[in-house]
């Protein structure tokens, strides 16, 4: 008879226990340790001896080429801007993103475009044939290269990745993948640990290329263990409001490219459409001569982005004031709005305040600091700022604006959209040139509003 035992593990990080923890001892986080059964009637297998010839021999690092290296053209240049130029082969991509933000719909797109010279393996667990016909159709995707297949058992698609060697695989979703072996439900931590193992063996052992889908959980995060992050060679994800039309991609892990690069789409009903130009895409619609609104240019990796921010303070009706904000980190706003009271002399106290990067973007460059504070005083002030400024610059601690890095780059997007003065640390000055636009450089945030105060 079998012998069952049940064991814990951490959703969050895959730590395994015995027993219950309300807290997981190796990471932390609470309420994540889940009950899995764990069959332990299998005797260890014996490990048999073979001989040291059998072993990877190590070579120098001289002695290893990469003449060969081959990426694939996916006819998206934000998806191989983001990729690094391309998809390598053999790697293992993990696409994660909130539910309708295009995951399911970029992988369609592609298919179309590699599938006019490669043959392509769909792998849905979550919907049927018809389901994946019919959203072809909407997408116009009539690839005859593009085979598609609806299987949750792991080891049945990878013997017919094997049987049909395709050049490009692409799984969704992760979570729907099971191991008949393993006795926990699709989705758990053991299944969606080993399904990725598997499935990696097989992109690695075959040299083919993968996507796999990954969801995520209430906080953003793609679910599963952590460890499913470190198998994978990148990781994507999709950000944006879905009721926006605007989305990024972001690489927030990449072994064979950066990881700073963004790439922006836009969602049709004809599917995502790449967005050349962000800049003008994120600035429509910007008000004129109305308080709280600033514009900013903050680097995403090789390419200077444009983007409104806005801020509001209100008197507050409770007894603590509010903060919020969307697209900016919270702690960092709470910083600006000591300073501003201790160093510059605007007090928000009293009121509540505000913050939004307008477009769903979402930055964390302190470059954009002093816009966000421009966005405030204006709001606090009912003074509109200037609307061909571009504001940019890091704010210290002592109330100073200190210098931040690719100035250069920053001033020639904002003059190629038509903006004619320029706001700017003071240090920055001395690196700069520019004849079609005012360049004003500043020590202090009072400086700062003075110059773009209209």
């Amino acid at each position: 008879m079998a012998k069952i035992k049940s064991v814990y593990i951490c959703s969050e990080c895959g730590y395994e226990s015995p027993k219950w923890y309300g807290k997981c001892p190796s990471c932390g986080e609470w309420n994540t340790m889940n009950e899995e059964i764990k069959d332990t009637s299998k005797s260890s297998p014996t490990v048999k001896s073979r001989s040291f010839s059998s072993y990877a021999k190590p070579y120098s690092i001289t002695e290893i080429s990469t003449d060969d290296e081959h990426r694939y053209d996916t006819g998206c240049k934000e998806l191989n801007r983001v990729l690094g130029g391309g998809i390598v082969k053999g790697s293992l991509i993990l696409l994660g993103g909130d539910p309708g933000i295009g995951k399911s719909t970029v992988l369609m797109q592609i298919c179309q475009f590699m599938g006019s010279s490669l043959k392509i393996l769909y792998v849905s667990g979550e919907e049927s044939k018809r389901q994946l016909k019919l959203r072809a159709n909407r997408l116009g995707v009539n690839s005859p290269n593009l085979y598609v297949m609806t299987e949750t058992d792991v080891e049945v698609v990878c013997e017919q990745i094997k049987n049909v060697k395709p050049d490009l695989v692409m799984v969704d979703s992760i979570q729907t993948m099971n191991l008949t072996e393993l006795n926990s439900s699709p989705g758990s931590v053991t299944q969606v640990r080993e399904c990725t193992n598997m499935l990696m063996r097989t992109a690695k052992g075959m040299d083919v290329p993968m996507f796999v889908v990954g969801h995520v959980n209430k906080e953003g995060s793609i679910a599963g263990p952590k460890v499913l992050e470190h198998i994978v060679d990148t990781v994507l994800h999709f950000e944006g409001d879905k009721q926006m039309a605007c989305r990024i991609l972001r690489a927030v892990k990449n072994r064979y490219g950066s990881t700073n690069e963004i790439g922006v789409f836009e969602m049709t009903d004809t599917g995502l459409k790449e967005v050349e130009n962000p800049s003008v895409m994120l600035l429509s619609g910007r008000p004129k001569n109305v308080s709280g609104t600033c514009v900013t240019c903050t680097i995403e990796g090789s390419r200077p982005i444009l983007a409104e921010t806005q801020g509001l303070a209100t008197q507050s009706g409770y007894g603590n004031a509010r903060r919020m904000a969307t697209g900016y980190d919270y702690n960092r706003l709470s910083m600006l709005l000591a300073v501003l009271e201790k160093r510059a002399g605007y007090y928000f106290s009293n009121n509540d305040a505000y913050i939004n990067i307008v477009g769903g973007l979402r930055v964390d460059e302190p470059a954009i600091d002093l816009s966000i504070a421009m966005a405030l005083i204006s709001s606090l002030k009912d003074t509109p700022v200037d609307e061909n400024a571009v504001v940019f610059g890091e704010i210290g601690l002592a109330g100073e604006i200190r210098s931040v890095s690719q100035a250069q780059m920053r001033i020639n997007e904002a003059v190629r959209l038509g903006f004619t003065r320029i706001v700017l640390p003071y240090h920055n000055l001395k690196g700069v040139h520019c004849s079609d636009a005012e360049l004003i450089g500043v020590r202090n945030i009072r400086e700062a509003f003075e110059a773009v105060s209209v």
